[in-house]
């Protein structure tokens, strides 16, 4: 499956957000499938709305939507500079670019859910 650049703005605003040391990112996603009633869980949601991937997931996860990197930059409102040192683990996000980039990932882990766990992407 690939990705439009006109759909990212769209996969970035719409995704719940989730974040775990202890779990792997697709275990993550599927723990905010849940509607956070309880105040502890919505309380986790939000310090847990930012995790990202690690630096070499996020430039798979990237490429196998066929997207660039300048194509994510414009999407999220950086440079480019800014997703190639992301990528290259060189530098972190800020909070609310961390969190539409985290949201971003999320949707690209959805679609292509092997390279999310370290493989090659098999879609």
């Amino acid at each position: 499956m690939t990705t439009a650049i006109s759909d990212v703005p769209a996969i970035v605003a719409t995704l719940p957000d989730q974040r775990s040391n202890d779990v792997s990112f697709l275990e993550a996603l599927d723990g905010m499938e849940a509607v956070m009633s309880d105040p502890l869980r919505r309380i986790d949601a939000l310090v847990d709305a930012d995790t990202l991937p690690p630096p070499h997931i996020r430039q798979q996860l990237r490429i196998a939507a066929n997207l660039t990197q300048a194509e994510v930059a414009e999407a999220i409102g950086v440079q480019r500079l800014a997703v190639v040192r992301w990528e290259a683990g060189q530098t972190q996000p800020h909070r609310a670019n961390r969190l539409k980039y985290a949201q971003l990932l999320r949707r690209l882990a959805e679609e292509h859910p092997s390279v999310a766990q370290g493989g090659p992407d098999v879609a």
